[in-house]
């Protein structure tokens, strides 16, 4: 089996060892450091379907752990408690250390498998792994686009788990922890996971299988930059530098900890304009809110 990741059979048969197949890309003019080593690895791997299975695998574990590490040591350092929105909450080792071991088996008992599927069904939809990757504006494109979508499912999905059966059975595991740290962002039901999973990876699946154009390295910059934003949303700490402050429309820390503090309201996972149009957002500012667009409405039905 030799790998599609490069046009040139030449580049990618007969390759033995990593060093050798980097310096075989190294040779090719026009690729940037990343997609020398992105063809290296899978002409080094010699098998597509593995190599994607082992990156995305170890990608997800690197980028989510590492995600959560700055966050637990932050939880230690008393200097940032002031920045803790549920202050008198600060995890214990022994929540987290529950919480960790949850999460893992999750990884590895729901997650790993269907990981293996991912690179066969991708080639049949027409997703490229190949170098050299799309351009910078196709990136930032799709990247705006995923989150965009993503977040419209979370929405109304969360929101529908929080009905009857679907909370009591399923999304009430996610809602053990009032206060929530960093490694509660996959604290889940395992058809929570499977259906969020959905609007992750799904939904740029679909959007391949309708444009045929789609790159199996925006996916993994993706998935890398949804993780980013589902672990800082469940940091539990509201920062004067925080991204919303910026951009008034991303959701963040604080939009997502009310969520787990009231049990009910701001569903969304990136944005606030779902929560903000349909008035579903939590706590005491999200309850004047839909008092004074009332109130609104009533004044301007008496005029």
């Amino acid at each position: 089996m030799v790998s599609a990741v490069f046009n040139d059979y030449s580049v990618v048969s007969n390759v033995t060892s990593f060093a050798d197949a980097y310096q075989r890309f190294d040779n090719i003019a026009g690729l940037n450091s990343v997609e020398k080593l992105w063809g290296a690895y899978y002409a080094w791997m010699n098998n597509d379907i593995f190599a994607t299975g082992i990156f995305f695998f170890l990608m997800h574990e690197i980028m989510y752990f590492g995600r959560c590490l700055p966050w637990f040591i932050i939880d230690r350092i008393p200097y940032f408690k002031k920045y803790k929105i549920q202050d008198t909450k600060i995890p214990s080792n022994a929540e987290q250390w529950e919480c960790m071991k949850s999460v893992l088996i999750s990884h590895f008992m729901v997650e790993a498998f269907p990981i293996w599927f991912f690179h066969p069904i991708s080639a049949k939809i027409g997703m490229s792994f190949s170098v050299p990757f799309p351009s910078v504006t196709k990136v930032l494109f799709q990247l705006g686009l995923f989150f965009v979508m993503e977040d419209a499912w979370h929405y109304w999905l969360h929101r529908g788990m929080h009905y009857g059966v679907f909370y009591k059975y399923i999304h009430k595991q996610h809602h053990r922890y009032a206060a929530p740290f960093s490694l509660t962002a996959e604290y889940a039901h395992p058809v929570e996971v499977a259906l969020l999973g959905v609007g992750t990876v799904g939904l740029p699946l679909l959007w391949c299988y309708f444009t045929r154009d789609l790159h199996l390295f925006i996916i993994s910059l993706w998935v890398s930059l949804r993780l980013f934003q589902a672990v800082d949303a469940h940091s539990g700490y509201e920062f004067p530098w925080s991204l919303h402050h910026f951009l008034p429309f991303w959701a963040g820390a604080d939009h997502h900890d009310e969520h787990h503090q009231y049990f009910i309201g701001s569903y969304a996972s990136s944005f606030r304009w779902w929560d903000f149009v349909l008035g579903t957002e939590a706590g005491p500012k999200g309850k004047k809110s839909r008092e004074d667009k009332m109130k609104a409405r009533a004044e301007k039905k008496v005029q």
